[in-house]
């Protein structure tokens, strides 16, 4: 007699939050070694990386203050993380999709939370910009943190057509 089996978690795809995490530290201590402060390099005429560091969050939100923003961000990343490793956990591992969005959203937090409560700022890298306009400087965890963003919603259309369509 077989033991009935129990379905796989959506917990499988932590895999991808380490990816993501160990790429994200890697790029940034390249940067590191590699550039001055401020230091730019142009690798096309609309992209450079640029070493900067950002003691706020997107856009450079709350970099101004005194301080207290590095316990803020650092929390809210491990608040957000926990929370998405419990929807992980409820997930089936089939839910490809949105469990890949939290996965990468969680690689991309830890990984700017650990930079900035080792530096206390973020290093940033990415610089895109049009002749003097430059959209805001970023990095890997960045990305991850937008297509996770992504992943999510474009999961929650895809759900919403669905029952539509069984109705």
């Amino acid at each position: 007699m077989s033991q009935p089996t129990t379905p796989r978690r959506g917990l499988i795809f932590l895999w991808l939050s380490l990816a993501v995490f160990l790429l994200d530290l890697a790029s940034k201590y390249l940067v590191v070694l590699h550039f001055q402060l401020y230091q730019s390099l142009e690798i096309f005429p609309f992209f450079n990386l640029t070493y900067v560091r950002n003691f706020g969050a997107a856009f450079s939100f709350l970099a101004e203050h005194s301080g207290w923003q590095k316990a803020l961000f650092i929390g809210l990343a491990l608040v957000v993380s926990a929370v998405l490793v419990c929807f992980l956990y409820k997930n089936t591992a089939k839910q490809g999709l949105l469990n890949s969005g939290y996965a990468l959203i969680i690689g991309g937090a830890l990984g700017n939370a650990l930079n900035r409560w080792l530096d206390g700022y973020v290093i940033d890298f990415f610089d895109f910009h049009i002749g003097d306009w430059h959209y805001p400087v970023f990095n890997i965890a960045d990305i991850a943190i937008c297509i996770g963003a992504v992943l999510i919603l474009w999961d929650s259309f895809l759900q919403e057509k669905h029952k539509k369509k069984d109705k």
